[in-house]
């Protein structure tokens, strides 16, 4: 009986470890399976974040393509602004050394004027040289003989049409204001008393109530365009305008260096000459100027690039104002 025990005891226990293998082998195939689990997992985590990395560095690029875009484009603007200033300087030289300014025709092509400079000028024989000798000496009679001036030799309002419309034709001027108050008549208007150096001060009026408190009108130095045709403005005559960098939300003064006196003139390096008397309301040359005053990036007052200047005392700029227009 003991015997069977035993045996007994030796299959149940072969029964057991069969069960335990059996056991374990379960075991390694979950593990296995939740490793598999995991491996996809974090495969289709490398997969996202190559994805994410993928777009940030598209979106990277982008962005530095759209910096330098910018940085090309404001550079080209500087360039063009330059070469203008040069062009008008060069047109100025010409002009003061008596060349004739002939406009070129809109639409033409800048390679057409070259070309007709490079062809070899056509050879003239004796008989056509005679006959164009004598047709440029009668030229020069005519233009040597000039007319009697009724005005006894005074200079005549359109003596100033043959120069180039540039700010130099704007009689740009330091004023003190000193008096200020407001319309009688127009709610957004002060009435302002200036000295601009002359015998008697100037009455001005401006659209700045909304802008500009009274208090920081008085006693104060600003620049004023001087040679504006006077108008009546709601039965008051303005003789003049005080230059502001304006936008539709703020507008500010001009400022002044120190040391300027009323009557200091405010002229540009690139564009040299003497202001008109008046300007020509047929002639729109202030219209024409007004678009490239501007205050630039650093709130220096400019006339296409050049600054406005008070000679000896320094540079005009906006208190704040950046890269607006000056009206």
């Amino acid at each position: 009986m003991y015997t069977n025990f035993s045996k007994f005891s030796v299959k149940f226990l072969d029964f057991l470890g069969f069960h335990r293998k059996l056991l374990i082998m379960s075991t390694d195939n979950a593990v296995l399976d939740k490793l598999k689990l995991r491996a996809d997992q974090a495969d289709q985590i490398i997969v996202r974040l190559r994805s994410q990395l993928e777009n940030v560095r598209k979106s990277h690029a982008r962005n530095l393509c759209r910096q330098e875009e910018e940085k090309i484009k404001v550079e080209n603007s500087k360039l063009r602004d330059e070469v203008e200033g040069l062009k008008q300087r060069l047109t100025n030289l010409e002009y003061r050394n008596g060349e004739k300014q002939i406009p070129m025709p809109s639409g033409s092509s800048p390679a057409t004027p070259i070309a007709q400079y490079t062809k070899t000028p056509p050879v003239m024989d004796k008989k056509n040289l005679e006959q164009s000798n004598g047709s440029s000496a009668k030229a020069s009679k005519k233009t040597k003989e000039p007319k009697p001036q009724k005005d006894g030799g005074k200079k005549t309002a359109g003596a100033d049409d043959d120069k180039p419309i540039d700010v130099s034709r704007l009689n740009l001027k330091v004023g003190e204001i000193i008096d200020v108050k407001p319309h009688p008549d127009a709610d957004t208007l002060y009435m302002e008393t200036v000295n601009v150096g002359e015998e008697k001060p100037r009455t001005i009026l401006s659209g700045l109530v909304k802008h500009i408190p009274i208090e920081q009108m008085r006693n104060r130095k600003a620049i004023f365009m001087c040679n504006l045709k006077p108008a009546k403005m709601r039965g008051i005559m303005s003789e003049g305008m005080i230059m502001c960098a304006s936008t539709p939300e703020k507008v500010e003064i001009l400022d002044v260096p120190e040391g300027c006196v009323p009557g200091d003139r405010v002229t540009f390096e690139s564009f040299p000459g003497e202001p008109d008397a008046m300007l020509n309301p047929k002639k729109k040359i202030w219209e024409q100027v007004a678009p490239d005053l501007k205050v630039d990036e650093n709130s220096v007052a400019t006339y296409k690039g050049a600054p406005f200047t008070i000679a000896g005392k320094g540079i005009c700029v906006a208190p704040s104002l950046k890269n607006v227009q000056i009206k």
